[in-house]
């Protein structure tokens, strides 16, 4: 019997310490992502050349957008108030958005979510942009195949006249060239 305890004790004494590296291991798993989504950030869903789906969506402001109103080298921009990251970005569009040229058209602005929580991002980007709040799955965000917050595009139209994604990784961390003439 007491070689059956000494056992037990043993067994027990080994499983605490296994669950006790583990909880190490995934604290430091954790940490080592923590760092590689700094480093190396995540692909974007929407691939350059991508066509644009046919939608029609109306702007906070009343204005109607379609895929046919958008002309090339509109910048999209598709943000969510509940993400940590696009409140980072927003004011980083923002800046770039006020750097772009003057007679470029206007960026198009997708808040996902209701209007109540989009508060505080109409109010930054309703001075810069076109902006349009949508369900998740509202019409614009299925449009451009967009499930991934923030994301920033730039739109062309193909030799075909369709709209397609010119650029799926907008740099917006620096204010944007202004032309001199």
């Amino acid at each position: 019997m007491p070689f059956l305890i000494a056992a037990l004790a043993l067994v027990g004494a080994l499983c605490l310490l296994d669950l006790v590296l583990t909880v190490g291991v995934v604290k430091r798993l954790r940490e080592h992502t923590a760092l590689l989504a700094e480093v190396v950030p995540p692909s974007p869903a929407v691939t350059v050349g991508q066509k644009i789906g046919p939608f029609e969506a109306t702007t906070v402001t009343g204005e109607p957008v379609t895929t046919d109103r958008l002309g090339s080298g509109t910048l999209v921009g598709f943000f969510s108030p509940t993400c940590g990251p696009c409140k980072d970005k927003l004011p980083k569009f923002v800046a770039h958005v006020r750097g772009l040229p003057a007679g470029q058209e206007r960026p198009l602005a997708v808040v996902i979510g209701d209007a109540e929580q989009a508060g505080d991002f109409l109010a930054e980007l309703g001075p810069v942009a076109r902006v349009v709040v949508e369900r998740g799955d509202g019409a614009v965000s299925s449009a451009f195949g967009v499930r991934a917050y923030p994301t920033l595009l730039r739109v062309d139209r193909d030799d075909a006249g369709r709209l397609v994604v010119a650029a799926n990784r907008v740099e917006v961390d620096r204010p944007a060239p202004v032309a001199v003439g």
